[in-house]
């Protein structure tokens, strides 16, 4: 399927979604990427759900990654084509922008070199690892700033399509994705 096609069909069964069910199901995803093997890294980017979209909720991520003393990193868009990137502390606060997006007000801020694993926020993906998102482009920018082997992950309440067809030479593909019902890898080595 065409991206723009596949955006229309999955913001569609997104928001056929039950509160219980983002719930539930964001819970059964933050246990699973306990069998991710990205623990020895320590900077861990994450975004926040637009609770709006009916995104998954990160908060069950968070809580593990700090509960294992991982430096949590949130973003924030600072234009049309750019994120900043703090860490997340217990002062940290946040507004909801103009997105409906929860961002941090201010804090500090974390270079994306340094980050070494990357939660991505994506509307649906296919078997080779490729993934849609709004169409924006933040991440694909973003991921392009972070290091060459900056471990990328996708979440998605969604079972994988067979292929986008439209990926673009810009798309960056994922090294995982977790659903509600597996873990699919992309990585090649």
């Amino acid at each position: 399927m065409l991206k723009k096609d596949l955006r229309i069909k999955y913001i569609k069964l997104r928001s056929s979604l039950k509160p219980s069910q983002i719930s539930s199901e964001s819970i059964v995803i933050a246990n699973s990427v306990l069998q991710l093997p990205i623990w020895n890294y320590l900077y861990f980017h994450i975004y926040l759900p637009i609770k709006q979209k009916s995104e998954i909720d990160t908060e069950g991520i968070i809580s593990v990654l700090l509960g294992l003393d991982k430096n949590v990193i949130v973003p924030k868009i600072i234009s049309d084509t750019a994120l900043e990137h703090y860490l997340l502390t217990d002062n940290t606060k946040f507004i909801n922008n103009s997105l409906n997006i929860p961002e941090p007000v201010d804090g500090i801020t974390i270079e994306p070199h340094k980050i070494d694993v990357v939660f991505i926020p994506l509307l649906a993906f296919d078997k080779q690892g490729n993934r849609i998102g709004y169409g924006k482009g933040y991440y694909d920018r973003f991921l392009n700033e972070c290091k060459d082997d900056v471990i990328k992950i996708g979440l998605s309440f969604f079972e994988a399509e067979d292929s986008i067809e439209d990926v673009d030479s810009t798309d960056i593909p994922l090294d995982y994705c977790i659903t509600p019902k597996k873990i699919y890898s992309f990585k090649t080595s």
